[in-house]
């Protein structure tokens, strides 16, 4: 990918509902998912972030192994530093990553255990953007590429 869009506002510009297709391939055994659903970046429930951001629920069905089921995650997206950041944390409030979108492009990593998720995030216009998480240890060795695509 060339060129990226630089984010001024990171929060302004995830507002909303995504179109999400991710696909997960274990590099060690060579299986391969998917997953396809919505994400929405919307205003939090009462109560859950005293420091305003937006509250990402994704959900949809997972196939792994020819298996589908249902799945869901929910992240909490807090301003950053700048509005072009945000500080990206778990449902429950733990730090997961930091985003900073203004050139279009960051890189993350997030350790988990022994493993360490490296994410890059990317944006290519208004409505689409990706992100690709390599994670690689001891328990893991993934690679999980997502791509979002604003719905209405």
């Amino acid at each position: 990918m060339g060129e990226f869009r630089p984010v001024p506002d990171v929060l302004a510009y995830l507002a909303g509902r995504w179109r999400v297709e991710r696909s997960v391939r274990d590099r060690a055994s060579g299986a391969e998912g998917r997953f396809d659903g919505i994400t929405v970046f919307g205003a939090p429930e009462v109560g859950t972030l005293s420091h305003g951001g937006l509250s990402h629920e994704e959900s949809g069905t997972f196939v792994w192994l020819g298996v589908p089921r249902p799945a869901a995650r929910t992240l909490r997206f807090l301003p950053g530093p700048t509005p072009g950041a945000a500080d990206v944390r778990f449902a429950d409030g733990r730090p997961f990553h930091d985003l900073d979108l203004t050139t279009g492009r960051h890189t993350a990593d997030h350790p988990c255990s022994a493993d360490v998720y490296r994410g890059e995030f990317t944006v290519r216009d208004a409505d689409h953007w990706r992100t690709v998480w390599r994670v690689a240890g001891p328990a893991k060795d993934l690679l999980l590429t997502t791509d979002y695509a604003r719905v209405g």
